[in-house]
């Protein structure tokens, strides 16, 4: 098949087959560069893709890192509340233990004084 391919440079001058024959280099050379390219051009494709995915699984994570984040901010700040009410309860309570104590003193000084009253 390829005597047919090159049956037609028959009776060309030696000048011009120089000349086919570069050019027919040239092109050989320019396909093998194209296909290189191409590659190269998938490959990259094939890299921004993988990027790309990337990028969208970084942005989902994020995502759900910013509703944890918001999640525990907002636990942080029902339980300070919780705090906040407990530690006033707690002073409610001692507050009323205080007064209690003062009561109990004054009861027992209210019963020595009867005590001492008894004894006269």
């Amino acid at each position: 098949m390829s005597w047919a391919l090159e049956e037609w440079k028959e009776g060309l001058s030696p000048r011009v087959l120089q000349k086919i024959h570069e050019l027919e280099s040239q092109v050989d050379k320019l396909k093998k560069e194209r296909q290189q390219r191409q590659f190269q051009l998938e490959t990259l494709e094939a890299a921004l893709q993988k990027q790309k995915q990337k990028v969208e699984n970084e942005k989902n994570e994020a995502a759900t890192l910013k509703r944890e984040n918001q999640s525990l901010m907002e636990l942080c700040d029902s339980l300070e509340k919780a705090k906040q009410k407990i530690s006033h309860d707690l002073q409610v309570k001692e507050s009323q233990v205080n007064i209690q104590s003062g009561q109990l003193n004054s009861s027992k000084k209210d019963i020595e004084r009867l005590e001492q009253e008894l004894k006269r």
